[in-house]
């Protein structure tokens, strides 16, 4: 069985609200958030999960908070020998901006980008503004994009994407096989809080915390939540700080 080991790369950052990660909690607390893109080491192929921010502010408050350095796509390709053109897939939970700005630059790579998440880059709604679509014209003229319409595809041994729509209609979490267990690279935006709430919320016979912004109505966005929490021996959430050291998982 093909095993991987993950490394989560800081390639950008966010200070606002802790309600932007989880839903009726935690507003007015001031909280920043690391941007990644997750490398999948193993194979025969450059996989990566995401692409990040292409202009990430880089500032000592900001890596202070977070606990780990902040790399332009360059910088952190290059801690493990590779250069854009190098990467072979990229899988894509979603298109918020944050998540593909380096698209173009990986011009060998093919894209798995779910059908709603294109429809949604091309005509967001008001409400969403995380959309731009600047980001992935270049890839999708150059027929880059494998468009996925499936619940479930394996992408290669070792690694699956499923349609979880709980912070965009498009959301696509990654299951990867590593040597430590099954992790899942959530395809929604959340942190570990989300996954493992305060006793407060526990009380409240919540067993997870949905997204801070929804794909999906709030209650369908807890049970598809709950349903990944049970799928992998790892979670990882797509924007848990803890993960900002660098430290392989798997």
């Amino acid at each position: 069985m093909a095993t991987y080991r993950i490394h989560p790369i800081v390639m950008g950052s966010k200070a606002f609200d802790k309600s932007m990660m989880t839903y009726q909690q935690n507003a007015g607390v001031p909280y920043v958030i690391p941007i990644y893109c997750w490398y999948l080491e193993g194979g025969d192929k450059k996989i990566l999960v995401d692409t990040g921010e292409m202009n990430p502010i880089v500032s000592p408050d900001r890596e202070q908070a977070l606990g780990g350095h902040i790399h332009t796509f360059e910088e952190g390709l290059a801690q493990f020998g590779l250069k854009p053109e190098d990467i072979d897939i990229v899988l894509h939970t979603h298109l918020h901006s944050d998540h593909c700005e380096n698209d173009a630059k990986c011009v060998n790579a093919t894209f798995y980008v779910h059908a709603k998440e294109l429809e949604h880059a091309h005509d967001p709604h008001p409400l969403d503004f995380r959309y731009l679509e600047d980001h992935i014209l270049d890839v999708e003229e150059n027929g880059q994009i494998r468009v996925i319409t499936e619940e479930e595809l394996e992408i290669v041994p070792g690694i699956r994407m499923i349609h979880t729509p709980a912070h965009t209609e498009g959301g696509m979490t990654v299951l990867v096989d590593t040597a430590a267990g099954r992790a899942a690279i959530t395809g929604f935006c959340i942190i570990d809080e989300n996954l493992n709430p305060p006793q407060k919320v526990r009380a409240m016979e919540m067993e997870v915390i949905p997204p801070g912004t929804c794909g999906v109505s709030p209650q369908e966005a807890y049970d598809i939540v709950l349903r990944v929490k049970g799928m992998a021996d790892i979670l990882l959430p797509l924007h848990e700080p803890r993960f900002a050291t660098g430290t392989a998982i798997g």
